[in-house]
């Protein structure tokens, strides 16, 4: 999978029109998206006191949509003062704003600001396992052209982390540990979030069941946010819950707007469904995380989706037929059967409990989502919160 995605000629190495050509992220459905995550910014500035210099970060950052979506939105003093930077493997693209700059990897330490990734975890490559015929379950070894055989028994950090998170084999069929993650899916044709649940425990494991190792994930995501010296690191994607892992797993491929079968090839997408709850426990010395879904997220960030009264269809219908063209952006960003079913983790450093964000006027969205908590959670540093931070199922 790292070959096919990351190495010579793979997948997201290549120029061109990028992950766009092939699949729909919230970025690309909607500016409203970028809109809201500007604010997001925006009030995280105000809490951090508007340093000289605001970092905003873009993890996954494709042809530098939201990069460039977010620039725009920003109040123009903010904006002076934001330092912009896309992490991508792909070359820089051509005619991307000067003042954002881009790389391979994440800048820092230190940083000061945001850093958000939007469906960058579920790009980072797993191990998949599957059970055998007597029930265990061993590394699913995958040629080329996409023929699979089973390989080695599963070891090691992989083994570990299956066992914490999502077990599987003869002694599987479990829930994991606590905690909780977003539903939804890629948006193509076709796509759907291949989610079938485990069942309880106890349940007779049978040949086939799999399972995909977040092992990786989790460390990404770690040194993504231990790059952050005081701010807020968010991951948006589509993920599982511990209490309800897929029997047969998710990983899957997109190619052309299409969801096709996960070719190892170079010219195809290969993605799963992300463990959030596990990468949220591997931040936790931070301090609490808040996952909750995308709908909740945005609604605290002002993307609510009304419709606009009629009457303005009469005295301003320009004005009419465009916020009827919002709300209807709106209410796809906030579908919880599509995007709006995405798993949000918000993790703050240098922010304390929520004190911080809660004693700041000025942040009432930041506030919801970090600050309107109430702490506690499944001893996985996760907690579900209160009106924007609202717990996932």
């Amino acid at each position: 999978m790292d070959t096919a995605l990351y190495g010579p000629g793979g997948f997201y190495r290549s120029a061109g029109p990028g992950p766009a050509a092939h699949f729909r992220t919230s970025v690309h459905a909607s500016p409203l998206y970028a809109r809201a995550v500007a604010r997001l910014l925006t009030e995280l500035d105000t809490v951090l006191g508007a340093p000289a210099a605001l970092d905003f970060v873009d993890v996954g950052a494709g042809r530098g949509e939201l990069l460039t979506g977010v620039l725009a939105a920003l109040p123009p003093g903010t904006a002076a003062r934001l330092r912009p930077y896309g992490v991508e493997r792909a070359p820089r693209p051509d005619g991307l704003d000067w003042r954002i700059g881009w790389g391979e990897e994440v800048p820092g330490p230190g940083l000061t600001g945001l850093l958000f990734a939007n469906e960058w975890l579920d790009n980072v490559p797993v191990d998949v396992v599957e059970t055998d015929a007597d029930g265990v379950p061993r590394i699913v070894l995958v040629a080329p052209d996409g023929s699979e055989r089973l390989g080695e028994l599963v070891s090691g950090a992989d083994a570990e982390w299956l066992a914490r998170w999502w077990p599987v084999g003869e002694h599987g069929g479990g829930t994991g540990a606590g905690g909780c993650a977003g539903a939804g899916g890629r948006s193509g044709e076709g796509a759907g979030s291949g989610a079938v649940g485990r069942g309880e425990p106890g349940v007779r494991v049978e040949p086939g069941m799999r399972a995909e190792s977040g092992a990786g994930r989790d460390a990404a995501w770690a040194a993504a946010v231990s790059r952050l010296g005081r701010g807020l690191a968010v991951a948006v994607d589509y993920a599982h819950c511990a209490h309800a892992r897929p029997a047969f797993g998710t990983l899957t491929g997109f190619r052309a707007g299409r969801e096709v079968a996960p070719v190892p090839d170079g010219t195809t997408d290969l993605t799963a469904h992300v463990a959030l709850d596990a990468c949220a426990a591997a931040t936790a010395h931070h301090g609490p995380a808040t996952l909750t879904r995308q709908r909740e997220a945005l609604r605290a960030l002002g993307v609510a989706g009304s419709r606009p009264p009629l009457s303005l269809a009469s005295t301003d219908p320009t004005a009419y037929v465009r916020a009827l063209a919002e709300a209807g952006e709106a209410a796809e960003l906030t579908d919880p059967a599509g995007l709006g079913g995405f798993g949000w983790l918000l993790q703050g450093v240098g922010l304390g409990a929520g004190e911080v964000v809660r004693e700041t006027p000025g942040a009432p969205g930041l506030t919801a989502l970090l600050g309107g908590a109430s702490g506690g959670g499944d001893g996985d540093g996760s907690r579900g919160g209160d009106g924007g931070g609202a717990p996932l199922g």
